[in-house]
């Protein structure tokens, strides 16, 4: 009777998880047209934190969220757009959803075409499912742990360039001076890469274009979806303070994460810098 109890749970989980991935594969291929649109052509302004905003930030939140309340009323709904002057929101439910409608704000209101959509699908406060649209490549990313990892729902293998002579690891700048003699050596090793969105500079390890990725500076909507895309292809995040998963309460003045993740050559010799 436990066994049957069980096997009903797991395949009614099964079932609400794969009705709420194909939704929101949905609702971001939805926005491309208007976040392609709107790319290097929108007005933009300044917040209270020193990050650029632009008016289709909070368009696509919107959107994708009333896409996704139409058949998930229940679910908890958290973006980065939300109004500072909310209260922190309690993630009571089963499922919760994490947007950041552009991410590479910068990128996207000056015209450089490495920004992206990221929603992330959230399990009591764990990311088990990410997508990510890839302005530069037209591409679809998504994935999640057991689920594998997929390009434009093609599945996707890691190509591991950690044997490669001129590998590449993800930085975000500024970096405080104390951090960057710690991580000194690694500019001595690898080719660096900052893009200017956090979200793709992780999903690119997931991918294998970058090796690692070391991060003082993004926010909980930055990687929720590319903790997702990472752990489909086994890749862990070590975060160097408190890990933000699960995640338990939502507000859009959340702290920084710092994390660094990657290959394990990576990972190994980031536990001996930081």
């Amino acid at each position: 009777m436990t066994r049957n109890t069980n096997r009903q749970a797991q395949a009614r989980f099964d079932l609400q998880t794969r009705h709420r991935i194909n939704a929101g594969r949905v609702a971001v291929r939805d926005q491309i047209a208007f976040f392609d649109r709107q790319f290097g052509q929108v007005a933009s302004e300044w917040k209270e934190d020193d990050t650029r905003v632009t008016f289709a930030d909070f368009a696509i939140s919107e959107k994708i969220f009333a896409e996704l309340r139409r058949d998930f009323p229940e679910d908890d709904y958290c973006s980065e757009e939300a109004s500072p002057q909310d209260e922190e929101l309690q993630l009571d439910a089963m499922f919760a959803w994490v947007v950041d409608p552009i991410d590479g704000t910068n990128n996207f209101a000056l015209g450089f075409p490495v920004c992206a959509i990221s929603l992330a699908l959230l399990h009591y406060g764990t990311p088990i499912y990410g997508f990510i649209y890839d302005h530069s490549t037209g591409a679809l990313l998504e994935g999640g742990p057991g689920r594998g990892l997929q390009r434009d729902l093609k599945k996707l293998n890691r190509n591991d360039l950690a044997a490669e002579a001129q590998s590449m690891v993800g930085l975000h700048f500024p970096i405080a001076q104390e951090r960057l003699q710690q991580i000194g050596p690694l500019l001595e090793n690898y080719r660096v890469r900052c893009l200017g969105s956090g979200a793709l500079t992780a999903a690119y390890v997931a991918t294998g274009y970058l090796s690692g990725v070391f991060d003082d500076r993004v926010k909980v909507w930055d990687i929720a979806a590319a903790f997702a895309l990472c752990a489909a292809v086994g890749i862990e995040f070590t975060f160097i303070k408190e890990t933000p998963f699960p995640m338990r309460t939502f507000h859009p003045s959340m702290t920084f994460s710092p994390y660094y993740a990657g290959t394990q050559t990576f990972r190994a010799e980031m536990a001996k810098l930081i």
